[in-house]
């Protein structure tokens, strides 16, 4: 299926002079690959960007020759090489190389898995993960992308936005219903954005997936910048919402202080 919403966003720079549509249309092939282990073929490539078959062929074979991809047959996967621009961020971005440290001890002290995380559009990318048992039926790590309104670290992210930025985002998101429990109501949505803003931290009770209860904190610089977010996840058979609220969230809140200190 084509992502819609990104080619509205490289469409939306096409009139731009300074834009440089074929690196952007070669960045969309690379995104193309995510969650396909098996590789992909031209018109997979095709029908999940939008772009024609032909553009993507030539595309494939540029990205072929510098290194970044190979292919057997009709069939291509991305190589090792890829990896690079990863590592580029890493090494450009302190809150990877600051943050594990921090959640390993939040792991050690509460016995659960934490995680940190940064709002990209509408969702939410895991950048640091210290796991010590799996509670999501999808296996999360370094990279994953979850949808930001339905998460504890997203909703944290959400509710530390400006007011018409914040405003903005809730207006366009589509809530979709993934338990029996998300909320789904645009007024209750902001309702509760609202709640966790006044009350610095967001417990979501079975809304991205049923048995999963989470909570989460903001990461904040000394100047008071919205960084990130970290959080907890747990079984609901072990922790009751109020004992997350006892027993983790003073953990969780220091070790968002720390690293908020530590990145300036």
């Amino acid at each position: 299926m084509c992502d819609n919403r990104r080619v509205a966003e490289v469409a939306s720079f096409e009139g731009n002079p300074d834009f440089v549509l074929s690196l952007a249309r070669g960045l969309t092939v690379i995104e193309a690959f995510q969650e396909r282990p098996d590789g992909v073929t031209v018109g997979d490539v095709a029908m999940r960007t939008g772009l024609s078959r032909a553009a993507v062929r030539r595309l494939l074979i540029t990205l072929e020759a510098l290194g970044y991809a190979s292919h057997a047959g009709q069939v291509y996967r991305l190589s090792s090489r890829v990896l690079r621009l990863g590592f580029s961020f890493l090494s450009s971005n302190s809150l990877p190389g600051l943050a594990p440290p921090i959640l390993e001890e939040i792991t050690a002290a509460i016995h659960e898995s934490s995680s940190l995380s940064v709002l990209e559009g509408d969702e939410i990318v895991y950048l640091a993960r210290s796991a010590t048992r799996r509670v999501m039926s999808v296996g999360l790590s370094i990279g994953s992308r979850l949808p930001a309104y339905c998460t504890s670290m997203g909703r944290v992210l959400l509710a530390g936005l400006p007011a018409a930025e914040r405003a903005a985002r809730v207006e366009r998101v589509e809530l979709k219903g993934l338990t029996p429990r998300t909320i789904t109501d645009k007024g209750s949505f902001k309702a509760e954005l609202e709640r966790v803003r006044g009350q610095g931290y967001a417990l979501v009770d079975e809304e991205l997936e049923v048995g999963l209860r989470s909570l989460a904190v903001p990461v904040r610089t000394r100047t008071g910048r919205l960084v990130a977010a970290m959080n907890t996840g747990v079984h609901v058979s072990r922790v009751t919402p109020a004992e997350m609220v006892e027993r983790f969230l003073p953990v969780l809140r220091e070790g968002a202080e720390r690293l908020g200190i530590a990145l300036g």
